[in-house]
């Protein structure tokens, strides 16, 4: 995972960006997104022209690939949006060419004001064909970010603005946030400007209710050798070879885990992520360097991982006297969990139903979203989204149907909420 930012292009005013932008590029994605026959009007038409033409856009991650496109040109579209479907927008950068975007429903006042989160980055398309050309199959829309998450986006700034046109007390505001796939720095700006007294993160569930998702916790691992020529056995101390000492006791750490679960996540777990050492063939390497990963359950802290693997390395220096390792945390994301009981819960249950003609369904993610920092700043939070796969993957599709479900869900929450 590459760490170097490019340096971003400059712009101009947001007005004259957005007016180049979609000057250049409305008559490609929006007129008929790439040979699906769009009807004027209604919900599903007016959907999959917005997530075809968020699909369409390069938002790769730079801090994940170097020279990466970033939100620039997609924070631009969502502006450009909102302003046409008659809703206030915010741009917001604290970090230069990183923008995440605030769109507002705003209501009557007086009610509970509702927050959709999604990001708007994404990961890299090495190895994908035309991978921001969306193509539609059936009921699938194809292209990278179309499932992780821009489908999920786009449901949230539909169903903004289907609310507005309702007239309900509270406000409802999308947070389309950048930086999620790295460091989330644009959920953590987000949270500086918005007063939320809920929040749907729209990450895809399969139309699951999330209630729960797993943290994480990144340590590398140094342990120091002595460097000599190869030739000179008794003058040199190998650290590759140390260091297998460590990934043995990795393995006996997540046999260990593998007792320790959560009804909806199911276990905890650690693995050896990278492994590097060495200079050349003819001589003991003076030190390998080992990065791991660490999924936590709720209630796990990254003290506790600390502890653990400080445990590790105390016993491979009580068995070896020549073993000599530091330990360092990387990134701490903490684990996401809300009560079942809760009244959000309750609400989003009660709308999916109503839209979906059947109970939802309670889940978990495996994987770890935003919601987590949203709900450490106080805010009631759940996830629910769409069904598809490819997250990350080679192929990359996201169902329509889902989609418009999701939309017309987050309405329905709203309703019951903000009235």
């Amino acid at each position: 995972m590459a760490a170097t930012a490019t340096t971003p292009r400059a712009s101009g005013s947001a007005e004259t960006d957005a007016a180049e932008f979609v000057a250049s590029t409305s008559r490609r994605r929006l007129e008929a997104p790439y040979g699906c026959a769009i009807e004027n009007g209604g919900m599903t038409s007016d959907l999959t022209a917005l997530l075809s033409s968020l699909v369409a856009v390069d938002s790769v991650n730079p801090s994940l690939v170097p020279g990466g496109a970033g939100e620039h040109e997609v924070a631009i579209l969502i502006e450009t949006w909102a302003r046409d479907a008659g809703l206030e927008s915010e741009r917001l950068e604290e970090t230069r060419g990183r923008p995440s975007v605030l769109v507002r429903a705003r209501g009557r006042g007086g009610g509970r004001v509702l927050l959709f989160c999604g990001h708007i980055d994404t990961v890299n398309v090495e190895g994908m064909t035309d991978a921001h050309t969306p193509r539609i199959d059936g009921d699938r829309l194809y292209g990278r970010g179309a499932y992780d998450m821009k489908a999920g986006v786009a449901a949230a700034l539909m169903a903004a603005r289907e609310v507005s046109r309702v007239g309900l007390a509270g406000d409802v505001v999308v947070a389309a946030v950048a930086d999620e796939e790295y460091a989330s720095l644009g959920v953590q700006e987000a949270l500086r400007r918005v007063s939320a007294d809920a929040a749907v993160v729209t990450e895809p569930t399969e139309l699951q209710l999330g209630v729960a998702h797993k943290g994480f916790v990144w340590s590398e691992v140094e342990v120091a050798g002595r460097s000599a020529h190869g030739s000179r056995p008794h003058a040199g101390v190998d650290a590759i070879v140390k260091m297998g000492a460590v990934l043995g006791g990795l393995e006996r750490l997540d046999r260990s885990l593998a007792a320790r679960t959560h009804p909806l996540l199911g276990r905890a777990s650690v693995h050896a992520s990278v492994i590097e050492g060495g200079v050349e063939l003819s001589s003991y390497p003076a030190q390998c360097r080992l990065g791991l990963e660490r999924r936590t359950l709720p209630g796990e802290t990254s003290e506790q991982v600390e502890a653990e693997l400080e445990s590790l390395l105390e016993s491979c220096g009580q068995a070896d006297p020549e073993f000599e390792a530091s330990l360092r945390t990387l990134l701490v994301r903490e684990p996401f969990e809300i009560d079942q009981e809760d009244e959000l819960v309750a609400l989003v249950a009660q709308a999916a139903a109503e839209v979906l003609g059947e109970p939802a369904t309670i889940g978990g993610a495996s994987y770890w979203t935003d919601a987590a920092f949203i709900a450490a700043a106080g805010i009631p939070t759940v996830l629910f989204g769409p069904g598809g796969e490819g997250a990350h993957a080679i192929a990359e599709w996201v169902s329509i149907s889902d989609t418009e479900a999701v939309a017309r869900t987050l309405v329905r929450v709203a309703t019951l909420l903000c009235a």
